[in-house]
């Protein structure tokens, strides 16, 4: 045998752009908020909840426990959100950013260059490829 097929990744790159730079804050601002949304809404239900049914010490603590798990959730995502914002807020125009991965299928045969096959990317500005990088 010499060659066999195999799929390798390409990193996908977006050069920062003004209109990208919005889109993913306005997106972000949206997530954060959905978050705050449905953290008010979880303590809302567990207010209800103890309300109804918390008529015992375990009842109530089953409850917070429950709720408590819930709310968590939701503050982590929005703890790393806020990072994430706080992160892309100080990045300059023109940065790259990883914006995910691709694979491709390439030929390997005897004699090929690993590292130009697996260190592929694909720049791209305003939705549009720039670059094709190896």
């Amino acid at each position: 045998m010499d060659s066999v097929m195999v799929q390798v990744p390409v990193t996908i790159k977006a050069k920062l752009t003004e209109k990208l730079k919005t889109r993913m804050l306005d997106d972000l601002n949206r997530n954060i908020a959905q978050a705050e949304r449905e953290i008010q809404q979880i303590e809302s239900d567990q207010d209800r909840a103890m309300k109804e049914q918390g008529d015992t010490p375990q009842k109530q603590a089953s409850i917070r426990r429950y709720f408590g798990q819930e709310i968590g959730k939701r503050q982590n995502f929005l703890a790393e959100a806020q990072a994430r914002k706080e992160h892309l807020e100080k990045l300059a125009l023109g940065a790259e950013i990883i914006q995910g991965t691709l694979q491709r299928e390439v030929e390997l045969e005897i004699g090929s260059d690993m590292r130009e096959i697996m260190n592929v990317e694909v720049l791209v500005e305003d939705d549009k490829i720039i670059a094709i990088r190896s």
